[in-house]
Parts: C-alpha cells; structure tokens; sequence
C-alpha cells in the first residue's frame, strides 16, 4: 500500500476551476466515506483550502486508485474529465510525502511562508480519523507533516512579517483606503479565516469590526475576540449584511459558501444607504477582501464605481505573496531532512515484519529440537533440560543478533528493501508468516502533473476499465 496524491491548487489551475472543484467542510465527510467504498483505497484524507483541493489515498494499485480518485473528482465538480486532466497534478509514494511536507511549511502557498495551513492539515487529518478514514499509513505522514511546518516556522524566518492571504489582502486594500486606523471592516465569516482576519484588522488599528454569519451565536463569540483586543465590536446575522455593508470600508468575506454571499443587488442597496447607515461610514471608497473559495463577491461587484474587489486571483499575482530567498532555502533543507527522516522509518517498519518472522523461525526450530531432544533422552531431568534449552536459544539469538540489526540499519537506507528481500530468500520465509513477510511495495519514484510532465500511463485521461481493474 502507497500513498497517491491527486491535486488541484494556484498554481495549476485557475480560480474558475478551483471554484468548481471546491470541497466544503459538509461535503468532506461524504467524499471520504465513497473513496473508502471502492475497491482500491484503504485510507483516505481530503485537504481543501481557500486556494487547493489535495485527495490523499492510502491505494493498493497506482492505476486503479488514480482512477477511483480522478472520478470522483470529475463527478463532486461536474467537470469533463479531459478538463479536471489538464489542470491536476499527481504525486505518489515518497513524492506525495514530500509534496504535504511542502505544503505543511507555506512552502507550496499562495503567500509563501502562511501558517494557516497547518492548522487546515490538522482539520482535515481530524475529519478523516473521526470516520475511521486514517490508518497507521496516513496518521504517520499527517502528523509527520505537521511536524514539519512546526519545525520550519520555528527555525527559519520564513513567517517573520507575520504574511497570510489575509494579511496581503489587507495591505492591498490600504492601497486603496490609506492607513486603516479608525474605520469600520466588517467580517463575513466567523470560522479560522474570519478569526484570523479579525486578529489581522485589530493589529492594523481598525476602530470597528462587524461579525456577520449565518450562526449569531458565532458572530458573537468571535465579536468577543476582536472586543479582547481593544476594538468596539458588535455582531448581525447574515440577514442583515447589506446594513453592514452599508457602514463599511473593508469588508472581507470568508465563508466557505457554495454561491455568492454578496451580490451585486446587495452592494447597490449598501452604497444607497450608506449616509443613512446605522453605522455611518467614515469615508466613501469601500473594499471587499474576498477570501472564499468559491468567491462570496459577485464577480459585477468588482465594477461599480467607487468598489474595489480583492480576490484570490488578485493576491496570485501579488509580489508581497514572496518569502526571502533564503528563508525559503531553509524551508526546503528542512524538508529534505525531515522526508529523507520519513522514508527512513518507513523502510524501518517495512522490514520489521520480517525481522519478527525470522525471530518465529528460529523459536519454531528451537522448540522442534526441545522436543527431539525429549524423545531421545526422555529421563533428562528438569534442571539440565533448561539449561539445554536456555544456551540453544542464546546460540540461536547471538547468532540472529547482528543480520538483524544490521538489516533494520541498512533498511533506513534507498533501495533497503532488498535487504529483507535477502532474508526471506536465504531462510525461506513465506509471504503469510507474520502477517507481512511479503515483498513491501517498493517505494516509487513516479510523480508529475497531470497533462504536464506526467508520462500518458499515469494521467487521468488514459485510464479506462483497464485502469479501474489494475
């Protein structure tokens, strides 16, 4: 079993698309439990965020399993398959490790170096693992993986201005509204994202936030948080969001909703009444930060004088979405070391099993000769039968002790497995004993985007029944 990665992000697919592909927090669930009923796949866990959707599938064959992932993808995002081709990208084995270690460090972000994804890894590992999705091979590489991003945050400065979606987007829209202290933002969204640009607007002096969310009770729990900061707050239920909108000079949308949450309808009713506002609006110019994925702004909105839109697409061409070079060459050593770490004990586990299945061997000849040595000397007392026993079975380990820690060593290193391979040939170990004496998987090299580089075998286009039945 290897893990196979199936993915669409920036940087392989417009925002379009990504909208389209989008997994919300309801459908992950439902996802799950259909990988986990076909055929090929034993483990499974979604990663979606404000800018990627990542399939990661613990698969017993390549083909197969990129063909269960590629159509449930095709189906969830009503996208012709050749389209979902051309945009998506692949990693397998070792790849598909190293590519969520990236993307655990910010490296693989839209704003290199944001820690919000880390939290958005443990999100999704805590989904997977509540429907019993994750088994000993995605719960070692998740939390792997956020222990590398820990490990890069904490040892390189690749974070060091504090940059995220939301802080970029709050720069641009100071470009538009001058310094921020003083004025009114409105928060559409009370989940991480709108708590995270509640933290991001009370740092940069804003004088109010509004809270606006389906939920009134979470509206008013995260208005409480920018209220411990020191900024007046207050909280409305998203029936109310075109009065909001009314007093606002940013607003910054976040909500994980499947259609707009703005429209172009809303926005001409809050320009309207914005003198007659219940929170009169301290300058004209009104910025909307939108952050969703699908986006919460009516595309129209963007044209109406006086609004300016932030959006994800935006912020992908922003040079403030940059790291220094060489706080991002600190982050990809860090990478490499902690990867080469990983598949090290991976290839350790590997050959675990059939260390313990050469260790079964050798008691099972020790105790068949015990018992000749019983039939042989049947007057042997009991004294002198253990102290037999007890030096057979210390010839027996003083002479297993050294292949098998050897073995465990070289194992740790690329191509090990031939190692265990060795042993199993060498004392005729047979693939049931102890469960897992068989030939490991070897770990693969295969990897690529789909459409770009991947070679025609591997991409999603290529694989028909045959692909379905490998």
């Amino acid at each position: 079993m290897s893990v196979l990665l199936v993915g669409i992000s920036h940087r392989s697919a417009p925002v379009a698309v990504l909208e389209k592909v989008a997994i919300t927090d309801a459908d992950r669930p439902k996802l799950i439990d259909r990988m986990l009923a076909s055929s090929h796949i034993a483990e499974a866990m979604i990663v979606s965020t404000c800018n990627r959707v990542e399939v990661y599938a613990v698969v017993d064959a390549f083909h197969g399993g990129l063909a269960e992932v590629g159509d449930l993808l095709t189906k969830h995002s009503g996208l012709p398959l050749p389209d979902l081709t051309k945009h998506a990208y692949v990693r397998y084995s070792e790849a598909a490790a190293e590519h969520l270690f990236a993307v655990a460090s910010g490296l693989d972000s839209m704003v290199v170096g944001e820690q919000q994804v880390l939290s958005q890894i443990r999100g999704a590992y805590a989904t997977a693992d509540a429907q019993q999705a994750v088994g000993r091979t995605l719960h070692e590489l998740a939390q792997h993986a956020l222990r590398v991003g820990k490990r890069v945050h904490a040892e390189t400065g690749i974070d060091r201005a504090g940059a995220s979606v939301v802080s970029v987007a709050l720069d641009r829209a100071k470009q538009v509204l001058g310094e921020l202290t003083g004025r009114t933002a409105v928060v559409v969204g009370a989940g991480a994202m709108g708590g995270l640009a509640v933290a991001h607007l009370s740092r940069a002096g804003i004088g109010r936030i509004i809270v606006v969310n389906r939920t009134i009770d979470r509206a008013r729990r995260l208005a409480e948080t920018a209220g411990s900061y020191g900024v007046e707050s207050s909280a409305l239920e998203l029936s109310r969001l075109t009065e909001a909108m009314a007093a606002a000079d940013v607003v910054v949308t976040c909500t994980g909703a499947v259609g707009a949450v703005v429209t172009l309808a809303d926005t001409h009713r809050a320009l309207a009444d914005r003198d007659r506002a219940e929170f009169p609006a301290t300058e004209r110019p009104l910025v909307f930060c939108d952050l969703g994925l699908p986006r919460d702004v009516e595309h129209a909105v963007a044209g109406l004088p006086g609004v300016a839109v932030i959006d994800i697409e935006t912020l992908q061409r922003d040079p403030a979405a940059g790291a220094a070079a060489d706080d991002t060459a600190a982050a990809r050593s860090i990478v490499a070391d902690e990867l080469a770490k990983y598949l090290a004990g991976q290839r350790m586990a590997e050959v675990t099993p059939t260390v313990a299945a050469l260790r079964q061997r050798a008691a099972e000849v020790v105790e068949a000769e015990l018992l000749r040595l019983d039939s042989r000397l049947p007057g042997l007392a009991d004294p002198e039968r253990d102290e037999v026993a007890r030096t057979v079975r210390r010839v027996v380990d003083k002479l297993l002790h050294a292949p098998t820690v050897r073995v465990k060593q070289l194992a740790s290193t690329p191509g090990g497995d031939s190692y265990a391979e060795a042993l199993r040939e060498l004392f005729e170990l047979k693939p049931g004993a102890a469960q897992a004496v068989a030939a490991p998987m070897e770990i693969s090299t295969i990897t690529g985007e789909l459409g770009a580089g991947l070679a025609d075998d591997f991409t999603l286009g290529h694989l028909g029944e045959e692909g379905k039945s490998a």
